[in-house]
């Protein structure tokens, strides 16, 4: 994955932080979740649930993304696992997060996730002049035209 796609998404990600989440193993659907990001560690996003969640259990995941102003979409896969490190849970925590869990940090139904990418699809929609011309003028336009695309 192109660095500066990666570091563009982070960005974003870190700001809006909402995505769809689904375990791979099940049929089951996958649920919006907020995921925190930690700029200083990468690769790694978190995310809040409970204990008795669909996603709970763990394992191989997805996670979708699309941007709010939908210049930027991407799926990711990787490990979702519980995290034991009770100081990641003090730094994400906030009165945002405390609003859903009744007894707070102490609450014995809170769960906190690591989400570990292990690779990515990142698509961008930032039409060139050309593409925007062509597309106002319903001409043949080319992948290339109307973003950038990455695997990694």
């Amino acid at each position: 994955m192109s660095n500066e796609l990666k570091n563009r998404l982070w960005k974003i990600m870190h700001e809006q932080g909402s995505v769809m989440v689904g375990l791979s193993k099940n049929d089951e659907h996958s649920e919006p979740m907020h995921a925190q990001v930690d700029e200083d560690i990468a690769n790694n996003l978190w995310i809040f649930t409970t204990k008795d969640n669909r996603v709970a259990e763990g394992g191989n995941s997805m996670l979708q993304f699309v941007a709010k102003n939908h210049d930027i979409f991407a799926c990711l896969r990787g490990q979702l696992i519980e995290e034991k490190d009770k100081t990641m849970l003090d730094k994400f925590w906030s009165s945002g997060v405390e609003a859903w869990y009744e007894n707070g940090k102490t609450d014995k139904n809170l769960l906190l996730m690591r989400f570990e990418l292990e690779s990515a699809e990142i698509w961008t929609q930032e039409p060139s002049i050309t593409g925007m011309l062509k597309l106002s003028t319903g001409a043949k336009v080319s992948a290339s035209e109307l973003g950038e695309h990455t695997l990694a």
